[in-house]
């Protein structure tokens, strides 16, 4: 999970763990949920210009017409792009983008543009993009060079206050840029229609008000690092809709709801907990399976003894949009099933 963890904006709880995280400070002092919101010049037509939108800096951003050619540094953003039909010309990271993101596959005309700390300027200079849309965590200096030669749109990581909602505040965003509005409707249908679906599995299940308690973990230096899924993050607010309550007893960070734990701290979870997680076998390994067999203080745990532990299965991103959360609500009918 090191490059998941090093890129995926965390908290300064996780600076320390990270590569190359960035900052949840919004430049402009305003609420990122408010900035974000975005209003158009183009009328009722999406194919109409111009477009002008506010991001998360609070800094307006008008595109003469709809963007066609974008390029993205964070997998939310090219998700979203994808998932609305619009394949980006430039993505940072593919190959971590296919490890993590299997709801939404990029073709073979995507370059690849770097690391989503830092893009190569020269890779997108070569690209002659209309958009490149980026969250917070690129590094001191590059949103200015990126921004220098073409429109950029700064959009935020994530809100634990509204998770769900900053999800598809993002997702709207980008619709608007691209004027694909109509597709961005249709994935909030299939978004509610399968949150009704698996609410009413696990109702069926009897596992309504089930405790799951959800994680991924890290080895460093020998040590199983633990990192819950609190409430506020988005996977823990799509199990919420489900009907599944979250154990944890920390807080998270204020944009992803995550937290930082380790093996002992799984003993102060109730003893009827389910414990779910996500491990990659192509990034990290299974911390959990791999390195704590044998382990008595995870083998002492009600929830091992009882064989109430789920691994997710690879490649189901947990910071996406709705196509990656919709894939959640399928694992989560299957874990309980």
């Amino acid at each position: 999970m090191r490059r998941a963890r090093a890129l995926a904006g965390l908290s300064v709880a996780f600076v320390l763990l990270a590569t190359a995280c960035g900052t949840t400070e919004d430049a402009s002092g305003d609420d990122p949920t408010e900035a974000a919101e975005s209003t158009s010049d183009s009328g009722d037509d999406p194919a109409a210009g111009p477009i002008t939108v506010t991001d998360a800096r609070g800094v307006e951003v008008t595109l003469d017409e709809p963007a066609v050619r974008v390029a993205a540094t964070e997998w939310n953003a090219v998700e979203n792009l994808v998932s609305l039909g619009v394949m980006p010309v430039g993505v940072s990271d593919i190959r971590g983008y296919e490890a993590w993101v299997s709801g939404a596959d990029l073709d073979d005309t995507v370059t690849d543009i770097g690391t989503r700390g830092e893009p190569s300027m020269d890779t997108l200079a070569s690209l002659d993009v209309d958009l490149v849309v980026v969250t917070d965590s690129l590094i001191e200096g590059a949103l200015e060079q990126v921004e220098a030669t073409t429109p950029v749109v700064v959009m935020p990581g994530g809100d634990s206050q509204d998770n769900i909602g900053q999800m598809f505040e993002n997702l709207d965003l980008i619709a608007e840029l691209t004027g694909t509005q109509d597709r961005a409707q249709e994935l909030r249908d299939e978004f509610d229609a399968k949150i009704q679906e698996g609410r009413a599995a696990i109702e069926e299940a009897g596992a309504a008000g089930a405790q799951v308690a959800f994680a991924d973990g890290w080895v460093d230096a020998g040590t199983v690092n633990v990192r819950p899924f609190a409430e506020g993050s988005l996977v823990s607010d799509v199990f919420a809709e489900l009907g599944l309550e979250n154990p944890w007893p920390m807080e998270g960070d204020p944009v992803y709801g995550l937290a930082q734990s380790d093996v002992e701290g799984l003993t102060a979870l109730p003893e009827d907990t389910r414990f779910w997680y996500m491990a990659n076998d192509t990034d990290g390994g299974d911390a959990f399976a791999d390195n704590l067999a044998g382990n008595a203080i995870w083998e002492s745990l009600p929830f091992v003894q009882a064989g109430n532990v789920v691994r997710f299965p690879d490649s189901l991103w947990m910071f996406g949009g709705p196509t990656s959360m919709m894939q959640y609500v399928d694992a989560a009918v299957d874990a309980v099933g």
